[in-house]
C-alpha cells in the first residue's frame, strides 16, 4: 500500500477503487497526457474572465470616456524594484495607456482602452511575471497583508532560530571553544551547519529568488538579483567545501545575511502598512447601510450603495450619514472630522448640505439624497488619494532608474573584482565578491523617495489636506509667490448688505423681490445676501460668470451685477457699489456689501508674508478688495478682475520668473488655477473648481496651508537625506569590500541597517508638526 500525499489524493484514490476503475492503471503503457501550455494559459484566462463582466466591474472600474481605470491589490511586492518591473512590463502591453505602482500600499493603478484589451488580459500580464493582481477591496487587501505578515514571521522566525544554532557552532571554531577537535568531528559540525542552513536558504530566502526571477521574466534586473547570487553562491561553495573537505564555509554568514535582510524588509513592510493605513482610513467612513423612508413613511434598511438621488433616508442620533444630501427635516450637530480634521461638531438645519461618512450626534434627521454613494465626497476623496499615491513624481522615477543602473554597476564591479583577485592568486576572491554583492545592494536607494512621499501624504490627509498628485509636494518647495482669490478664500463669502440706494419713486420692496428672485439662479456667494419669501416668476435667465446675471420678470428685462455689466451710464456716486441693478437699460438700485475674514486668515497671512510675496486677485469691487488687503497688509491687490484678467495677471507673474501658488474657490477661478504652478482650493469650493486643482484643503479655511508648505520642504529634505545616506553608504563601503576587509556577515548587517535608517528617517514625517 503506497502512502498518499494529502487527503485530496486519498479521496480520489478511494473513489477509483470503489468504482472498479483500476484497470486503466494496470494496462496503460505510458503516462497520461498532461495539459499543454496553451491549455494552461486558456484555463488562466477562463478563471480571470469573470472580471470582464460589466455587472462586476461596476463596483471597482471607473469609466473615463473612451478609457477605463482600476485599482488593483498586488501580492508578491517586496521592494521598490518590483514596482519598476511591473510598470516596465505593462508599458509594453498594447492597450494599456497608463500604469503606476505604489509599493508602499502594494497597489497598482491601471488605465486601459477596452476596445484593445480586456481587464482579464491585463491581470494575466501580472501573472506572467509572477505577481497576483486582483481588483482592490479593503477586505481582500487586509487579507493579503495578513498573509504576507504571517509569511514574513515564519521566514524570519526560521532564519533567526537557525542563525543562532549555526552561530553557536561557528563560534566554537572561531574562539576555539571546542578545543582541539579532529578533522572528522570538524566535518561533522560542518554537516550539521549545512543541514540547519538549507531550510533558511530555500524557504526564508525564497523571497529574494522569486524577486530575481520576476526581474528576469520582465527582461530587467533588480536588487534581488545580486542578493540571490550572493546567497546561492555562498551556499553551494559551502557544500563543495564540506563534501571535499577543503575550503572555507560561511553558513553562519548566509543565515545572518538572510535574517538581517528579512528583518529590514519585515520592518519596512510594517512601516509601509502603518503609513498606508492612515491614508486608507477614509475607507472606514464609507457607510454600508441606510434607513430608507418609503412613501408610506415606513423605513427599510438597505445598502447605502443602492440609494438613488431623490430618495429620503432617516439618520438617527449617533448614526453615520450614509450619503451626501440635504436636510429636509430636523436639526442636529454633525461631527465632520473625517473631512476637516476638526472634532468640533457643526450645527446643521433644514436646507443645509451633509456628507456621507460624517456622524449625526444629537437629533434624528431626514435627508434627501443628492449624490449616490459612488459619487459621494468621501468616495471621491478616497479615490483621489489613491490616484495621488499611485503616481510617481520625477524624483521617484529617477530613483527607480538609478537603482537599475546601480545594480548593473554592482554586478560589473563584482565581476571585475573576482577576475582581478583570481588572477592575482587570492584564495578569498570568491568571498570578496560575495561581500561586494551583499554590501552594495541598493535597497535603501530604492526606498529613499517612495517611503518619504507615502508618509508625507499620509500625514497631510490626517490633517485634512488632500494631495492629488505626489509631485505637487516637490513643486511647492519652488514656490516664491502666493496669489489668493478674496471671496470664499480669504473671506467667508457670507455677504451682508451694508448700504443700499434706490432710484427715486421706485418700489423698494418690489426691487428687493426682483433681485432675490433672479439671484436664486446664481451660485456666486453674493447671491446669498438677497433672500425673500416673496418669490417672483423669472424667465430667460442667463448667468455671465464674474459679470452678473440677466433675467426677465413680467416682460421687464433686468441686469444684476458689477458696473461693467450695466448697459447704460452709471452716476459717479454709484461706481463703487458692489452690486448694481438695471431695468430696461436704466439703473434702479445699488447695494454695498461687506464680507468678513475667515477664521485664522490673519494669522496665516502674517506667517506666509515673512517668506513669500503675496497678492490678491479678485473680481470684487475696488473698495472691498482694498479693505481686505489693507487689513492683511497685502500691498499687491487687483480688483474687478474677470477670469481672463486673472489669467493675464498670473501669467505675467510667471513670466517674471515667479513660481506661483494660487488659492481659489469659485468657477471663475478655474482657468487661473489651471495655469498656476500649484493650485489649491478650500473645502467650500465648487466641485468643478476642485477638479481643476492639485490640492484640496478639506476645511473651509487656510489654517493648514503653513503645515502643507512646511511639510513639503521637510519631505524634500528627508528625500535628500535618504539619497545622501543610501549613496554615501554604498560609496563608502565599496572600497572596503573590494579590498577584502569586509566579511559577508558584516556586509549583511550594514546593508540591512542602511535600509532601516532610510525607512525610519522617512517615518519621522508622520509626526511632523505635532506637539
Amino acid at each position: 500500500m503506497e502512502s498518499l500525499c494529502c487527503p485530496g489524493c486519498l479521496a480520489v484514490t478511494e473513489a477509483i477503487v470503489e468504482h472498479g476503475l483500476t484497470d486503466y492503471y494496470k494496462f496503460r503503457t505510458a503516462p497520461a497526457a498532461k495539459a499543454d501550455d496553451a491549455q494552461e494559459e486558456q484555463a488562466i484566462l477562463e478563471q480571470l474572465a469573470i472580471f470582464d463582466a460589466a455587472e462586476l466591474q461596476a463596483d471597482f472600474v471607473a469609466d473615463e470616456g473612451q478609457l477605463k481605470s482600476v485599482q488593483l491589490t498586488l501580492d508578491g511586492i517586496t521592494c521598490a524594484a518590483c514596482g519598476w518591473l511591473i510598470e516596465r512590463h505593462l508599458s509594453k502591453v498594447v492597450g494599456v495607456t497608463q500604469n503606476s505602482v505604489n509599493v508602499s500600499t502594494a497597489r497598482a493603478m491601471v488605465k486601459w482602452d477596452p476596445s484593445r484589451i480586456t481587464l482579464s488580459q491585463i491581470l494575466k500580464q501580472f501573472a506572467a511575471i509572477g505577481y497576483t493582481a486582483r481588483p482592490f477591496s479593503a477586505e481582500e487587501h487586509e487579507k493579503t497583508y495578513q498573509a504576507q505578515h504571517k509569511r514574513f514571521i515564519k521566514q524570519l522566525g526560521l532564519a533567526g532560530l537557525m542563525t543562532m544554532q549555526v552561530m553557536m557552532l561557528s563560534f566554537g571554531f572561531y574562539f576555539d571553544w571546542l578545543g582541539n577537535i579532529d578533522d572528522t568531528m570538524a566535518k561533522y559540525f560542518h554537516w550539521i551547519s549545512l543541514v540547519l542552513t538549507t531550510p533558511v536558504v530555500f524557504y526564508s530566502g525564497s523571497t529574494f529568488y522569486l524577486g530575481a526571477i520576476r526581474a528576469i521574466l520582465a527582461r530587467g534586473v533588480n536588487m534581488d538579483l545580486p542578493v540571490s547570487v550572493a546567497i546561492l553562491g555562498t551556499y553551494f561553495a559551502g557544500i563543495k567545501a564540506v563534501m571535499l573537505g577543503d575550503g572555507n564555509v560561511y553558513f553562519e554568514s548566509i543565515c545572518m545575511f538572510i535574517f538581517f535582510l528579512l528583518s529590514s524588509r519585515f520592518l519596512e513592510h510594517r512601516a509601509r502598512f502603518q503609513a498606508a493605513e492612515i491614508t486608507s482610513n477614509s475607507m472606514q467612513y464609507i457607510p454600508i447601510s441606510a434607513q430608507l423612508i418609503h412613501d408610506n413613511l415606513k423605513t427599510e434598511v438597505v445598502l447605502a450603495k443602492q440609494l438613488k438621488i431623490g430618495q429620503i433616508v432617516l439618520v438617527k442620533a449617533g448614526d453615520t450619514i450614509p450619503v451626501d444630501g440635504v436636510i429636509i427635516e430636523g436639526s442636529s450637530y454633525i461631527e465632520e472630522s473625517m473631512l476637516t480634521g476638526e472634532f468640533a461638531a457643526v450645527s446643521k438645519a433644514s436646507g443645509d448640505s451633509v456628507f456621507g461618512g460624517t456622524l449625526n450626534q444629537s437629533q434624528p434627521l431626514q435627508i434627501k439624497v443628492t449624490e449616490t454613494l459612488d459619487e459621494s465626497l468621501v468616495s471621491k476623496i478616497s479615490q483621489l488619494q489613491e490616484n495621488a499615491m499611485a503616481q510617481k513624481p520625477k524624483v521617484a522615477q529617477m530613483a527607480d532608474h538609478l537603482s537599475q543602473y546601480f545594480v548593473f554597476a554592482v554586478l560589473f564591479i563584482s565581476t571585475i573584482t573576482f577576475v582581478t583577485w583570481t588572477y592575482l592568486g587570492n584564495e578569498q576572491a570568491f568571498w570578496i565578491t560575495v561581500s561586494i554583492l551583499i554590501a552594495t545592494c541598493p535597497c535603501a536607494l530604492g526606498l529613499a523617495t517612495p517611503s518619504a512621499l507615502t508618509t508625507a501624504m499620509a500625514r497631510l490627509q490626517k490633517a485634512g489636506v488632500l494631495v492629488k498628485q505626489a509631485d505637487t509636494l516637490e513643486r511647492i518647495t519652488q514656490v516664491n509667490h502666493i496669489v489668493f482669490d478674496k471671496t470664499g478664500t480669504l473671506t467667508t463669502g457670507a455677504f451682508t448688505i451694508a448700504d443700499e440706494w434706490y432710484a427715486p419713486k421706485s418700489d423698494k420692496t418690489h426691487i428687493d423681490a426682483v433681485v432675490a428672485s433672479i439671484e436664486q439662479y446664481s451660485e456666486h456667494p453674493i447671491a446669498q445676501a438677497f433672500v425673500t419669501d416673496n418669490t417672483l416668476n423669472v424667465s430667460r435667465v442667463e448667468v455671465i460668470i464674474n459679470q452678473g446675471i440677466i433675467g426677465e420678470i413680467a416682460g421687464e428685462a433686468y441686469r444684476i451685477g458689477r458696473a461693467q455689466f450695466m448697459p447704460c451710464g452709471i452716476p459717479d456716486h454709484l461706481l463703487d457699489a458692489t452690486v448694481l441693478v438695471s431695468k430696461n437699460e436704466e439703473i434702479i438700485a445699488a447695494y454695498w456689501l461687506t464680507d468678513a475674514l475667515k477664521t485664522h486668515t490673519t494669522d496665516v497671512i502674517s506667517e506666509l508674508s515673512q517668506h513669500y510675496s503675496l497678492s490678491i486677485i479678485s473680481g470684487d469691487a475696488a473698495k472691498n478688495v482694498f479693505d481686505v488687503a489693507a487689513s492683511l497688509n497685502i500691498t499687491n491687490a487687483h480688483h474687478s478682475c474677470r477670469p481672463e484678467d486673472k489669467l493675464s495677471i498670473l501669467t505675467n507673474l510667471q513670466t517674471d520668473k515667479n513660481v506661483v501658488m494660487m488659492l481659489g474657490d469659485g468657477i471663475n477661478d478655474a482657468p487661473v488655477l489651471a495655469q498656476a504652478d500649484v493650485a489649491i482650493t478650500v473645502g467650500n469650493a465648487s466641485d468643478f473648481t476642485k477638479q481643476s486643482t492639485d490640492i484640496v484643503l478639506l476645511q473651509d479655511h487656510l489654517v493648514q496651508l503653513p503645515l502643507l508648505i512646511a511639510l513639503a520642504k521637510q519631505t524634500k529634505r528627508i528625500i535628500k537625506q535618504n539619497f545622501m545616506w543610501a549613496l554615501g553608504y554604498n560609496v563608502m563601503v565599496l572600497p572596503f569590500a573590494i579590498m577584502g576587509v569586509l566579511t559577508p556577515w558584516q556586509a549583511a548587517l550594514g546593508m540591512s541597517l542602511s535600509s532601516l535608517i532610510v525607512v525610519y528617517n522617512s517615518a519621522r514625517l508622520l509626526r511632523f508638526g505635532q506637539r
